[in-house]
């Protein structure tokens, strides 16, 4: 009688004694674990330091007003000097805009925030300087408009650089103020003590308030502009993880792996098939299953949760081709490397893709090295497309254009690179089944 018990003089001493055991396992991982940490933690170490042109409106609804006899825009002046300061960094990107168009490219996600100096802006720092009636006179207002929907950090960096620019402008302009009421004070015929008072020499020195107010509100379930990189690497997880399961799957039915539920370890007959044919099974099943997925993160999302969104039937089709292209891209690699395939496409689709989104680190505040990645991985280009669906009306040109786009070239690019690899190995007889097998 045969005994299905292993051998028992080879102990787990012995094989952890061998050098051979160790060092495979031993330079993947700390070579995986070293480029993960430089890649994930390399993009959001400084991203004030790193931002490079942020989109930020400057808006000039002022009409001006007639001071001392003289036709005076204040609001100009105040935009034209915050747009031409020095920035030695690059790190502003001031547009000179009207209400009009700084509304235009805020519903599109093309400005991260604006500044707009309101109407009446001029007369009220004229005011200032009046003899003191029985109220005293409003104080001028500038408004920073937020854009919560381009990503919580985003709008919060564009906030903060729009306010410390109204900040400065007040400063200066309070300068300018304080120094025309004391010579004012000093001119002859003026009453003794007729100087101003504590309170309204502080008023003259800082006098403009600065209000924040959102430019283009999103929902109250949006998660403050983030409810859209969520959604996007959802729907990448189910491509990327769909992939390897299917693939294993396939491997298993097809007899060219076994499978092991606890102790129990089942090996099926051999399925004698090409390699292109089965890029053909796994490949069908990834898109098919995408439309299973795509419907249970939406319903999940959505309809559980009460996530702020519109355009619903055009979200699921955009998830569904968006789950298909990242599985189609993720069974090439698997074709095309085999089991190291499954690192290769958690680089492309997870390592590199997550730190160049822009979703949760806006672009502007990324490295340079990050920003060229954006170009072209995946994640940027599903992630556009989804907060153009949620946050901005599906409009085309707020980055839903160049995300259909960029999901069509993803796929086309997998299926020719797969079938392309697959071929090859089958017209060369690198057949996947052992050769005693055959």
């Amino acid at each position: 009688m045969t005994s299905n018990r292993p051998e028992a003089g080879v102990r787990a001493s012995q094989v952890l004694r061998n050098p051979k055991v160790w060092l495979a396992p031993t330079i993947i991982i700390c070579t995986v674990g070293f480029l993960l940490s430089l890649l994930y933690m390399g993009g959001i170490v400084n991203p004030r330091g790193d931002l490079h042109r942020l989109p930020i409106g400057l808006i000039n609804s002022d009409q001006g007003a007639v001071v001392a006899g003289q036709q005076l825009n204040l609001g100009a002046q105040i935009t034209e000097g915050i747009a031409d300061a020095p920035d030695p960094g690059d790190q502003v990107n001031w547009r000179l805009l009207d209400r009009a168009g700084a509304d235009d490219l805020l519903s599109k996600g093309k400005l991260a925030g604006a500044l707009e100096v309101p109407a009446g802006f001029t007369a009220a720092v004229a005011a200032l300087g009046t003899p003191a009636g029985p109220q005293p006179p409003p104080r001028p207002t500038m408004t920073v408009l937020t854009n919560p929907g381009v990503g919580s950090l985003a709008s919060s960096l564009a906030s903060q650089i729009s306010q410390a620019a109204a900040r400065q402008a007040s400063v200066q302009l309070g300068k300018t103020l304080t120094a025309q009421a004391q010579a004012q004070a000093q001119q002859p015929g003026q009453p003794a003590g007729g100087g101003a008072t504590n309170a309204a020499a502080l008023q003259l020195a800082d006098p403009v308030t600065v209000e924040v107010t959102v430019g283009h509100p999103i929902g109250a379930h949006s998660g403050l502009g983030l409810t859209a990189f969520y959604y996007t690497l959802l729907l990448v997880l189910c491509g990327f993880l769909g992939a390897n399961v299917i693939g294993n799957g396939v491997d298993v039915a097809l007899g060219y792996a076994a499978s092991e539920v606890g102790p129990i370890r089942t090996q099926r007959p051999l399925v004698r098939i090409s390699r292109t044919q089965t890029l053909v099974i796994t490949s069908v099943m990834s898109v098919g299953l995408s439309l299973l997925t795509s419907s249970l993160v939406m319903l999940a999302t959505v309809v559980v949760l009460g996530m702020d969104a519109s355009h619903l039937p055009l979200l699921w089709v955009f998830s569904v081709c968006a789950t298909s292209a990242v599985g189609l891209g993720a069974q090439a690699l698997l074709a095309a490397f085999g089991g190291i395939g499954q690192l290769i496409s958690m680089f492309v689709f997870i390592a590199l893709s997550l730190p160049s989104s822009g979703a949760t680190i806006p672009l502007y505040a990324l490295p340079d090295f990050y920003r060229w990645l954006a170009e072209f991985e995946p994640m940027r280009q599903l992630s556009d497309g989804v907060r153009a669906i949620l946050y901005f009306d599906a409009q085309a040109d707020a980055g839903l254009a160049r995300a259909w786009t960029m999901i069509a070239i993803g796929t086309v690019a997998a299926l020719v690179f797969g079938f392309a690899m697959t071929t090859y190995y089958d017209r060369k007889g690198l057949h996947r089944f052992h050769p005693e097998a055959a």
